[in-house]
Parts: structure tokens; C-alpha cells; sequence
């Protein structure tokens, strides 16, 4: 199972991604959980240590294991020949994080707008490291992303079990999570489903519901807002473990089953 969080920034996509992995890790799944957005977060929403979530380096910046990886570091001239098909297969194995419930936590980082040519080389590595996830390895997956899919080349895509659009109730969420869903027919991924996110009110709800119905995107839940979801980012505290039976780590529960009983979990 490859599930894809995606959706405008702030809109609860970490949230969503850290506690859906450490729910489907705890029903006994093999999870990895992949950090493609650019805050790079989603360390300290599964709970690993400050200390150790400081020192990591995301594999798009990780320059010496880009050279090794293709012949050639950001920076270096542009016009070099590189490694188009770097091997990959021991990416996960060695730069794996644990995290709680047993969670694998890989920090990939994402590749910024394509104009430089030293940044062909970090390009194709995660490329050819996303394609071996999705392809290659058998754990469930779900990878924090940000709104775009550059990521994900068509016939990757095809491997993307569901993608996953966060919307709260805002225009801006709104046409962001078209946007996803344009680019997810595009590239070919098999579902697109919207999650509601920050949900206070049945004005929030309908908004959300209308709005998804327009674009023929079925939404799995609702989460409702929920004071408890600052608060835990203020303690520097997973929801999970901050208050395991808050409105909203009830919600993501739901959205677990929903996937379970939708797809191939």
C-alpha cells in the first residue's frame, strides 16, 4: 500500500502523515514514512528525538551520497555527465530512521524548480529512489508531500496506490487540492481521496463536501479542529502520545479504516 499525503501548505498534511503511520505501524504494518516536503517535519511529528532530528540530512542535500550515488554534487559544473540510474536499493537500509511504534523514517527532501543544472544529479537520484520504493520494496508507505507531484514521473505514479488531498475549509485549500487532483490524473495515480482537515462548524463541512463533489473527489473524513493539536506542537509532543483520544487522532483512526477497507491493506 503507497499512500501520498498531499495539500496546501499548513494544512495539516504532517499531522496527518505522522499519526496515519504510527497507526497503521501499531495494527502491526510495516511502515515507512517518507519525508518529501520541504519543512522537513514530519522527524519530530512521529516523535523522534530533537537531538537525533537535528543532525538529519535529507538525502536532496546530502551532497556526498549524491556524488557517490551519480558522479556529480550540486554545485559542480554544469554540462557534467551523470549517473541517470544510480543504484538505490541500500538508501533505506542506511539512512533509515527508527521511529515510535517502529516506524522507518526516511528524510528525502524534495528537489527545488529544475533551472540549475548542478541540481540534475539530486533530481535523478530521488527519482530512481522513489521509483525503488514504490516498486521494488513491499512495506506500506506514506510519504509527506508538498502540493506538487514533480516527484512522481507517470510511470511511477501507476505504483501510487492513493493519494491523499488535506483540504481545510479555505478557497486557497480548495483550489490547491484541484490542482493535486489535476496533476494525479495527469501522472496516472490510481485514487485520489480528500481528507478534511480543521473542520469547526457544518458551514466548514458543507464547504468542504460541495467543493469536493464539484471535483469528483470522494472525501474519506472529516477532522475536526481540535485545541489539543496546538497545543501538542507547542510541547514539541506527538498528538498521538499527547492525548491519544482527542477528536482528532480519533478521525485519522477512521481514515486507517477507510483505507483498509478501500484498498490494499
Amino acid at each position: 500500500m503507497k499512500i501520498a499525503v498531499a495539500g496546501k501548505g499548513g494544512v495539516g498534511k504532517t499531522l496527518i502523515s505522522s499519526t496515519l503511520a504510527r497507526l497503521l505501524a501499531r495494527d502491526g504494518y510495516n511502515v515507512l514514512a517518507i519525508d518529501a516536503d520541504p519543512n522537513i517535519n514530519l522527524a519530530a511529528a512521529l516523535g523522534v528525538p530533537k537531538g537525533e532530528a537535528d543532525k538529519i540530512i535529507p538525502i536532496s542535500e546530502n551532497d556526498l551520497l549524491i556524488k557517490e550515488k551519480t558522479g556529480v554534487a550540486p554545485g559542480e559544473s554544469i554540462g557534467r555527465v551523470f549517473n541517470m540510474a544510480p543504484k538505490v536499493s541500500d538508501i533505506v537500509e542506511k539512512f533509515g530512521i527508527a521511529a515510535p511504534d517502529g516506524v522507518n523514517l526516511l528524510v528525502m527532501g524534495t528537489v527545488k524548480a529544475g533551472n540549475s543544472g548542478c541540481m540534475c544529479g539530486a533530481n535523478a537520484l530521488l527519482r530512481a529512489l522513489i521509483q525503488h520504493i514504490l516498486i521494488q520494496r513491499g512495506e506500506v508507505v506514506v510519504m509527506d508531500m508538498e502540493a506538487g507531484l514533480e516527484h512522481l514521473g507517470r510511470g511511477t505514479a501507476r505504483r501510487m496506490d492513493v493519494m491523499l488531498a488535506v483540504v481545510e475549509p479555505s478557497m486557497k485549500a480548495i483550489e490547491t487540492a484541484g490542482r493535486v487532483m489535476k496533476l494525479a490524473r495527469e501522472i496516472e495515480v490510481k485514487g485520489v481521496i480528500a481528507v478534511g482537515n480543521k473542520v469547526s462548524s457544518g458551514d466548514d463541512r458543507n464547504l468542504i463536501e460541495q467543493a469536493m463533489k464539484e471535483l469528483q473527489i470522494p472525501v474519506a473524513t472529516y477532522i475536526p479542529f481540535d485545541r489539543n493539536v496546538s497545543d501538542s506542537d507547542m510541547r514539541g509532543t506527538p498528538l498521538i502520545d499527547y492525548e491519544p483520544e482527542t477528536p482528532a487522532v480519533l478521525a485519522i483512526a477512521r481514515l486507517k479504516e477507510y483505507l483498509e477497507r478501500h484498498y490494499s491493506l
